[in-house]
């Protein structure tokens, strides 16, 4: 092919793709490139793009083939493809499904290749070995059926992935409809996405269904396409949330858009230990333990809810937010591969790197559609994103520089107090809204409560408060509400358009999808919504920054830089005004004042450390006693108690993990800033 320098890509011999992004065809190309390649980088003009063995199997299982890929990189390449790309697109596409897992005639869990080496390499391997029984014929090998995940997972690492053709248990049966007029007197029907991503998943009810992950965006309904996937089931269904929020929300919809009642859904949290035909519970209280190791045995502890995926007769089973699955959960999913599996997600992106086990555990993605497509459709809303970049206050610089710990120097860059003064100006532009002021940092999102007069969620707020404040926002009581990271997934807000994000979890690329998420319900005036991010320029801040944006950017999102004196004129003049009481009275005068500035804003909070511990001054933070993420107390070699009266008779009794409330799940109370039409946005007073 000749050289075209009208087309946006260059493809490369290391499997790297450069997309010139001042170009035409931009767009074309990156919605090409989000079916098999993952991004890497996008700065301003040139995004990188990586071509991975992973991203091709995901391709290959959702019906992508290497002649397409191939196909999509000549159409958009500037030079011929390098020969080596060419042939590892040929390659890892034709791995996927050389190997295929099926129960065979006698019964038995097997392995069947018509590459009868590949199938003796397998038998001779040291990892794959381990969950094989013996050789059957040259192309079958028996296979342990209680390591049906295990297999799955080694053969991935192998380097060949199987297709598992398996099939599955049918479950407890369960007889429901979705309604054509939800409870709430609307009309609901799947829309035709969510009826496509149901029937990838679906497959006819065939063996090439029943497990695999579905990709859209937030606020594109995909609880609804999980109702969508039980109604095809008809069986009895276990639901996993990330928090007890999003249990109560799952149980909501449920309630009003189908015609299951009262009495055959139930909530298995911290607060409700209530085991029916469809059960919501949390990651957090699953993989709750009373003990981690036995001080006078050495014995591990266990994980007593685990019963409640292996003791009852599921038919599916949901992971929500499936990329936020702890390992704990991984590890039992593995044992329960014969029950249909559905991943929901806005991205596949896991910062621990473990999409492989995603992969493999709960299926390869079925479906997935670009977010820009859902916005042009009128799905989701218009989404402006712009980033604000704000200089240090020298006082604040001197103890960025002295700072060894990398996390210190990102918490005080995340901390700049000059990011309030730029926050109050975007609430009071946008008075109007509904705005969402998201956060890290508990002593910072305080002192923005307390400064902006709003109302405050943490994980520390009990979740009759959490309901109420939420409610409030929705029926507009509430115009401005200030949360931590405990509200970054599903929370149904649909009439908050603005977010305000002024620190976050590091460089996290789904915590940044997720919050945008918040705002992107399409709104009823069709207007767009907006998300501001708060930078402290030439820092660590901005560096996690640019990472956190990399999963927006492949989806088309272009982030507009602002500096803050464009937002508040003012911020010029404090710089200067400290930098010259840096060089008239020297380092310790502005240490010392930055101190006051400091215990005047923190004003006797007794919060020393942010939700993930990370402590705010140079000494590190003494090590806390460890607090099971449900909320319970630890109890040496008993779990608590259940209450017998929420806990069907026919099923095995469950054990109670919590009690009382953390990260999510929780009854125990912080003080909060009143409820009602009178937590609405006060006057705005900046720091000085």
């Amino acid at each position: 092919m000749p050289y075209n320098p009208a087309n946006p890509l260059i493809v490369q011999s290391d499997r790297s793709i450069l997309l010139e992004v001042d170009n035409s065809l931009y767009e074309a190309a990156r919605d090409e490139l989000a079916r098999f390649a993952e991004l890497e980088k996008s700065p301003e003009h040139i995004h990188t793009y990586r071509v991975t063995p992973l991203s091709l199997w995901n391709a290959a299982a959702s019906g992508s083939t290497a002649a397409e890929i191939v196909a999509a990189l000549t159409r958009y390449s500037k030079f011929d493809l390098p020969s080596n790309v060419l042939a590892d697109i040929e390659d890892y596409v034709a791995r996927f499904g050389r190997v295929k897992l099926l129960v065979d005639d006698a019964g038995r869990l097997v392995l069947r290749s018509a590459d009868t080496l590949l199938i003796t390499e397998i038998q001779r391997n040291s990892h794959t070995r381990l969950f094989l029984r013996e050789r059957i014929d040259d192309q079958t090998l028996e296979v342990d059926p209680a390591a049906r995940g295990h297999i799955k997972q080694a053969l991935v690492e192998f380097g060949y992935p199987a297709e598992d053709l398996a099939g599955y248990v049918d479950g407890e049966a369960l007889t429901f409809s979705l309604r054509p007029v939800a409870l709430g007197g609307e009309p609901f029907d799947l829309r035709h996405y969510q009826r496509d991503s149901v029937g990838a998943f679906w497959a006819g009810g065939s063996s090439q269904g029943g497990s695999g992950v579905i990709v859209l965006p937030c606020g594109a309904g995909k609880t609804v396409v999980g109702m969508g996937a039980m109604e095809k089931v008809q069986a009895r269904t276990l639901i996993l949330a990330p928090s007890t929020s999003a249990v109560r929300q799952w149980i909501r919809e449920l309630l009003d858009k189908t015609t299951l009642t009262a009495d055959q859904v139930g909530e298995y949290t911290g607060e409700h230990k209530e085991i029916r035909p469809v059960t919501v519970t949390t990651y957090q209280i699953m993989t709750y333990r009373p003990f981690t190791v036995n001080e006078s045995t050495g014995e591990l502890g266990e994980f007593p809810h685990f019963q409640l995926f292996t003791n009852h007769n599921w038919g599916l089973i949901i992971y929500d937010e499936v990329h936020l699955l702890p390992a704990p959960v991984f590890r039992v999913t593995a044992e329960i591969q014969a029950r249909r599996r559905l991943g929901l997600t806005a991205t596949l992106v896991r910062e621990d790197g473990r999409e492989e086990d995603v992969f493999s555990l709960i299926g390869p993605k079925k479906f997935d559609v670009p977010w820009k497509d859902l916005e042009q459709q009128g799905w989701i809303a218009t989404a402006e994103c712009a980033e604000i970049r704000i200089k240090l206050l020298p006082s604040e610089r001197l103890d960025y520089v002295m700072a060894e710990d990398s996390r210190i120097k990102y918490r005080i860059a995340a901390e700049n107090p000059l990011k309030l003064d730029v926050l109050a100006a975007l609430v009071e532009r946008h008075r109007g809204d509904n705005v969402l002021v998201i956060g890290q940092y508990i002593d910072q999102l305080k002192q923005i409560a307390a400064q902006l007069q709003a109302p405050l969620i943490t994980g520390k707020t009990p979740n009759h408060e959490r309901e109420t404040l939420y409610r409030d926002f929705r029926e507009g009581r509430i115009k401005l509400l200030v949360v931590s990271k405990v509200a970054n997934f599903a929370i149904d807000l649909p009439d908050a358009n603005v977010a305000i994000q002024v620190s976050g979890t590091f460089g996290s690329r789904q915590e940044e999808a997720q919050r945008l998420g918040r705002i992107l319900r399409p709104k009823a005036d069709g207007g767009p919504a907006h998300f501001y991010t708060l930078v402290t320029r030439d820092t660590k801040d901005q560096d996690f920054s640019a990472n956190r944006q990399l999963f927006l950017t492949e989806q088309g999102y272009r982030y507009t830089i602002m500096d803050a004196h464009d937002i508040v004129p003012e911020v010029e003049a404090k710089v200067a005004a400290e930098q010259r009481m840096l060089e008239q009275e020297g380092a310790d005068a502005l240490r010392a004042r930055a101190a006051e500035r400091r215990k005047a804003l923190l004003n006797g909070s007794e919060d020393a450390e942010d939700e993930d511990g990370a402590p705010r001054n140079g000494r590190k933070a003494a090590a806390p006693t460890p607090v099971p993420a449900d909320g319970t107390k630890k109890r040496r070699g008993r779990p608590p108690k259940v209450r017998p009266e929420t806990v069907q008779a026919a099923d095995p009794p469950a054990t109670n993990g919590a009690t009382s409330h953390a990260a999510g799940n929780g009854t125990s109370a912080e003080a909060g800033n009143g409820t009602g039409a009178e937590r609405g946005r006060g006057s705005l007073r900046l720091v000085k």
